[in-house]
């Protein structure tokens, strides 16, 4: 993806975002943190950057141009409306066109979307990555709060929306692009 890490972070001066999903003990969970940051400055501490999409039973959450990854909401939804809200099919079909598109390939975004059957990472370069484990991290704090995540599924009972809001609180601690504002959308 032109411009982006792997972590979906821009390699430009702007990281904005930590997104983690959970899926786990037949619950799911997405949250994100507050913060835009450009260069060494805090712009935003309360940016949302998870949203539920098709009727409340899919949430998705993005790392990256805000103004990109709103756009690839909306072609998000038009997939899910083409295939009945089958998710796998939707989030395939959009990371085809997401790459192969001209105007789309240029999008700096990362994605993950899911619902209480499945949870995928999207990106421009094609990757469709359904995580083995149920979790999925994303931005610049996105492997920090991953690794928190995995710890806490393997060593409590807590359900995904308390690993989530655990786990973006360590990143937090450790990220200096995350801060402790957090938003979590759960099925």
């Amino acid at each position: 993806m032109g411009n982006m890490n792997s972590d979906g972070t821009s390699r430009s001066a702007f990281r904005a975002t930590t997104v983690l999903a959970v899926r786990h003990s037949g619950g799911f969970a997405i949250g994100c943190d507050g913060q835009v940051t450009i260069g060494d400055a805090v712009i935003k501490s309360t940016a949302v950057k998870v949203r539920r999409i098709r009727g409340r039973d899919i949430i998705a959450g993005f790392a990256g141009s805000v103004a990109d990854a709103l756009t690839l909401f909306e072609k998000l939804e038009m997939k899910l409306e083409t295939y009945s809200g089958n998710v796998p099919r939707a989030v395939v079909e959009l990371a085809r066109d997401w790459r192969m598109d001209r105007v789309l390939r240029r999008l700096e975004a990362v994605l993950v979307v899911g619902d209480r059957e499945s949870l995928f990472l999207i990106s421009g370069t094609g990757e469709v990555i359904e995580p083995d484990d149920g979790i999925v991290g994303i931005g610049s704090g996105g492997q920090y709060a991953t690794a928190a995540a995995r710890a806490l599924v393997r060593t409590t009972a807590l359900a995904p929306r308390e690993i989530v809001a655990q786990s973006l609180a360590i990143a937090a601690e450790i990220c200096i692009y995350t801060n402790a504002n957090i938003t979590i959308e759960e099925l």
